[in-house]
């Protein structure tokens, strides 16, 4: 619904801002207005790359003109049409309204519920600033101003019931018209880039959780974390945007698909409030009651007004929601089966070092680094490689890669390097940990401070007869080719795995300095899995479609693991293997 919500909420403010102009030439054909608001959206989503942080210092001077605009116009509209609507504040009057209206009453919660659109939003505003600044900013500025504004609008409409559906403009004294038109368009411009920014929070979020195919997440803020862009959604929500707005065309019923949408996160945000409360926060479950019993009655009202506008555009959020749900649950199931095969079939690194110091194969020049999508053992995948090609390099690195959620990590504290087995395997395991803006791309400087580190663990000292084994008892699996997540690595490696490298001293020391160099001069190869995961044949046709169909699709379209990590394609070995699951 969040997601639904950031397609509405443009297509809405924005058609809502630019239906100003018929006021002043009501000739004008609505196609017009459709054109003028789909090129202000298509501008608003190609500047998105640059980030708040390019234009974020206008936000705040926009919205204060627009705040301050509204409460203005409001109060003079409530002192010039009827200043008896300052009654209307009094918790009587809403009471005696649903007691008249009746069942008219609960009908018109459906458009009540526009008023209070962008507050589902906040939560958007949490990787931007603290909890007291968005406190203290809704509290004091946001929410009088708003009071006024609208008791200002209901003054007018007491005396001009006729101009309902335009009120709004309708409203505004003639000789300030214009201005606040242009304020207006800024300002629903601002508020559809913080539910744009809130949905690129929502899907990376997701994605770190592995419920959403890989994207690419671009840090648009060297200093806060929340600050991110994600091209192929930013494209897609622009798609649907303009599909929104050329198929609905009135903001009438946008407005019902976007009051369902609005209300609906509301209230799951309502009800998740109460899992937070008594798990996280610790609190009494009768506290956690009281709170959603409270605030779950009220949205409950609106929410079943809303759903009354289903036929009338409001099917929109939830056909898109039920698409959303069920691509995110298959993509989670599908990694989760995949992740499963890869941990059940791994190799033991007890059989592997049984092969003796060759392993089995023909260790020829070079440096090989392969990518591990397991936190203990050799991936399948290195197996079916060496089964059916017997070769590999002199130097076998397994690769694993750590995100970190901090800007940068110091070039000394970048890699983590451990021995797995006896000195002549010439096997290591290598935890790379990036920060958020670091570069992935640099493929040679990469490789440099790569064989930096491993020849400084290789000076620090030799095995003394002891096999160093990266072993741990945490069974998580990590998936570095996933785009790289933070939560997938942190049980595996942390700040300790410095103190589980063996420390040693000895001649054999330059005999392995001298191979690494050899096998450097010789070159790097690196490997990765080019898995296709296929549902068992025994499996229902529902886990054929979901694994087989869906699941293969998104994997097919998704970002590649060799572009997320920056591996060359020209020292890329791919390996081919079929997982039944």
């Amino acid at each position: 619904m969040v997601i639904g919500d950031g397609i509405l909420t443009p297509s809405m403010s924005v058609l809502s801002a630019v239906n100003g102009i018929r006021i002043k030439a009501p000739s004008l054909h609505e196609n017009y207005t459709v054109f003028i608001a789909g090129v202000i959206l298509v501008g608003l989503f190609a500047l998105q790359h640059f980030g708040t942080r390019s234009v974020g210092f206008l936000f705040a001077p926009i919205l204060l003109a627009w705040l301050f605009c509204i409460s203005f116009i409001g109060v003079y509209n409530t002192i010039y049409w009827n200043p008896h609507v300052v009654s209307a504040l009094s918790p009587y009057y809403v009471y005696n309204f649903f007691k008249k209206a009746g069942k008219d009453g609960w009908s018109s919660l459906g458009g009540i519920v526009l008023c209070i659109t962008g507050a589902e939003a906040m939560f958007a505003d949490l990787g931007h600033f603290s909890q007291l600044s968005i406190r203290i900013a809704f509290t004091v500025i946001v929410y009088p101003c708003l009071v006024l504004a609208y008791m200002g609008e209901a003054a007018y409409l007491s005396k001009h019931k006729e101009d309902l559906q335009k009120s709004f403009y309708k409203a505004i004294p003639e000789v300030v018209f214009w201005p606040v038109f242009i304020i207006a368009t800024l300002a629903t411009m601002v508020g559809s880039q913080a539910i744009i920014s809130g949905t690129f929070s929502v899907i990376s979020q997701c994605r770190a959780l592995k419920c959403f195919p890989r994207v690419k997440v671009v840090h648009t803020s060297n200093h806060i974390h929340g600050q991110i862009y994600i091209p192929e959604v930013n494209w897609i929500l622009m798609v649907l945007c303009l599909a929104v707005l050329v198929g609905y065309r009135d903001t009438d019923t946008i407005g019902n698909a976007y009051g369902l949408a609005v209300i609906t996160v509301m209230l799951v945000t309502t009800c998740l409030m109460f899992l937070v409360i008594v798990m996280v926060w610790k609190r009494n479950i009768l506290g956690a009651l009281a709170f959603v019993i409270v605030f779950g009655s009220v949205e409950l009202f609106y929410f079943s007004a809303c759903l009354a506008k289903v036929h009338k555009g409001g099917w929109f959020p939830l056909v898109l929601s039920l698409i959303l749900l069920s691509t995110m649950c298959i993509w989670h199931y599908g990694t989760l089966k995949k992740q499963a095969y890869e941990l059940n079939n791994r190799v033991c690194l007890d059989m592997l070092l049984s092969m003796g110091t060759n392993l089995g194969i023909n260790r020829v020049p070079g440096i090989g680094l392969i990518y591990s999508n397991v936190a203990t053992g050799v991936p399948p995948m290195f197996a079916h490689f060496v089964t059916n090609f017997p070769a590999f390099h002199r130097i076998l690195v397994f690769v694993m890669v750590q995100s970190l959620t901090v800007p940068k990590v110091p070039a000394n504290q970048r890699f983590v390097i451990s021995r797995i087995g006896p000195t002549e395997f010439r096997l290591f395991q290598c935890v790379v940990r990036y920060g958020y803006k670091d570069q992935r791309n640099d493929t040679h400087d990469f490789e440099n401070h790569l064989i930096e580190t491993v020849a400084e663990f290789l000076r620090n000292g030799n095995n003394d007869g002891e096999a160093f084994r990266w072993e741990t008892t945490n069974q998580q699996q990590s998936s570095p080719s996933d785009d790289v997540t933070a939560s997938s690595f942190e049980n595996v490696v942390s700040s300790e795995s410095s103190k589980k490298t063996v420390r040693f001293r000895g001649v054999g020391c330059s005999k392995e300095l001298e191979d690494l160099r050899e096998a450097r001069e010789s070159g790097l190869a690196y490997m990765m899995g080019s898995t296709c995961v296929l549902a068992c044949d025994t499996s229902s046709y529902l886990k054929k479609f979901a694994i087989n169909i869906v699941y293969g699709f998104l994997r097919q379209n998704c970002r590649h693991p060799a572009i997320a990590l920056g591996v060359p394609h020209t020292s890329l070995i791919e390996v081919g293997m079929v997982y039944r699951v």
